[in-house]
């Protein structure tokens, strides 16, 4: 991506521009309405209001006695029902900026600490919600460091690891806060190799935001990777995570270009991303992707030359 990353946000909050948006996670099941076909609730209790009806979008007075009861209760079943409750609807913009002016979010953010892994994984849901808003970014961001130390200590292929990767990407899709990933992109990398395919692809969307920004070229091309990685291009491997380690690359060597390290031989230590991605075994998987089944796979290939 070219140019600020911040440019196209509109008014719900999405990213839309340059092929980017951001999550927005769905707390609870059954169908949904429009924004606009919700139905506002009357004035009623706190806890009540943690019993509502799928098609419900609170009001800024509910939302205000949804955090205090958030704030107040010790009980982890209300919490986690409320929690829930907010992260829904922090899924409307109009409830997103409501929320953030209700001190709202260090409400929410706190719950992250709590030891029960379940409470964690809606506050880190409600918290993605909340980060769709670049306003609420800002705030949010003081979680990024608690966040990826969770993410790679925390139980693998969880709910709870899932959660906190969605929210890493939301706050990595504007290059305004991605420096704050730069201590954590070498043991992200491992959990990478040793997740499942869902963990996998969060995990690859998070890193393809970092590896667009020219910025962070330096910080991922540093990071010591396992020679491991290099099977994730091997022809077999599951398309939406191939075309992914593809256009990682592809964007990693774009932003070596434009900095014009691509005359100057820049210096890596051994081990490091930048000697697997340029070293001779990927350059052979490279050219037998060419002749690959999938015209989206063979169109992402680059062979690299350093």
């Amino acid at each position: 991506m070219s140019g600020p990353r911040g440019a196209g946000w509109v008014a719900a909050g999405l990213v839309l521009g340059a092929g980017v948006c951001y999550c927005v996670y769905k707390l609870t099941r059954g169908p949904r309405q429009g924004v606009w076909g919700l139905r506002l609730r009357p004035s009623r209790s706190a806890e009540d209001l943690t019993n509502r009806s799928y098609d419900d979008v609170l009001n800024a007075e509910q939302l205000q006695k949804l955090l205090y009861l958030l704030k107040s209760t010790e009980d982890p079943v209300i919490i986690e029902k409320a929690l829930v409750t907010l992260g829904n609807n922090a899924a409307f913009s109009v409830n997103q900026v409501i929320i953030c002016e209700l001190g709202g979010i260090p409400i929410v953010g706190n719950k992250i600490n709590d030891p029960n892994y379940s409470i964690k994984e809606k506050a880190l849901n409600a918290l993605s919600n909340l980060s769709v808003n670049v306003e609420n970014q800002i705030k949010i961001k003081v979680y990024i460091s608690q966040v990826c130390e969770d993410v790679i200590s925390g139980p693998l292929n969880s709910p709870v690891q899932l959660a906190g990767l969605r929210l890493l990407t939301n706050m990595t899709v504007t290059n305004d806060h991605q420096h704050l990933l730069t201590n954590y992109i070498t043991d992200l990398f491992q959990v990478l190799l040793v997740g499942n395919g869902s963990t996998k692809v969060q995990l690859l969307k998070l890193l393809l935001n970092l590896s667009e920004n020219p910025a962070m070229t330096e910080g991922l091309l540093s990071a010591q990777v396992d020679s491991l990685f290099l099977s994730l291009y091997d022809s077999h491997v599951a398309k939406e995570i191939l075309l992914r380690v593809l256009t990682l690359f592809q964007n990693v060597n774009n932003c070596l270009k434009e900095e014009g390290h691509s005359a100057v031989q820049p210096t890596f230590p051994k081990g490091s991303l930048f000697f697997l991605l340029y070293g001779e075994e990927c350059a052979q998987k490279m050219r037998a992707l060419i002749n690959h089944h999938d015209a989206d796979i063979r169109e992402k290939v680059t062979i690299p030359k350093f």
